[in-house]
């Protein structure tokens, strides 16, 4: 199947209406119908500003960059963006076309 790969990415302990900006972007996804999406957590990494973040053992600032990753038709793309669009947070992202399907399996799985 054609698609996109959409990403967005912003810092774990960024808040959006009292909950992790990650975690509300899954909720809304799934609210939307959205059939799955997955967080990802960095070890490392900088942004635009060029300040570097590192996970150390007793380090807990929660400042890591986060990527959260949905696979979807472009509809459902273009209806992600939109919501976020209209949440008013300020977001980066990326947009890419992807091929997708199940290899050896059903697709309900």
């Amino acid at each position: 199947m054609k698609g996109t790969s959409l990403k967005f990415y912003m810092h774990e302990n960024r808040n959006h209406q009292h909950t992790l900006v990650y975690e509300w972007l899954l909720e809304q996804a799934k609210k939307m119908g959205m059939h799955g999406g997955s967080a990802f957590k960095a070890i490392s990494g900088f942004g635009r500003h060029g300040i570097f973040h590192e996970e150390h053992f007793f380090e807990l600032a929660g400042d890591l960059p986060v990527v959260v990753e949905f696979i979807v038709n472009d509809d459902e793309a273009d209806r992600l963006l939109e919501m976020v669009r209209s949440s008013g947070l300020t977001m980066f992202y990326v947009r890419l076309p992807a091929e997708y399907g199940v290899i050896n399996g059903e697709t309900g799985q």
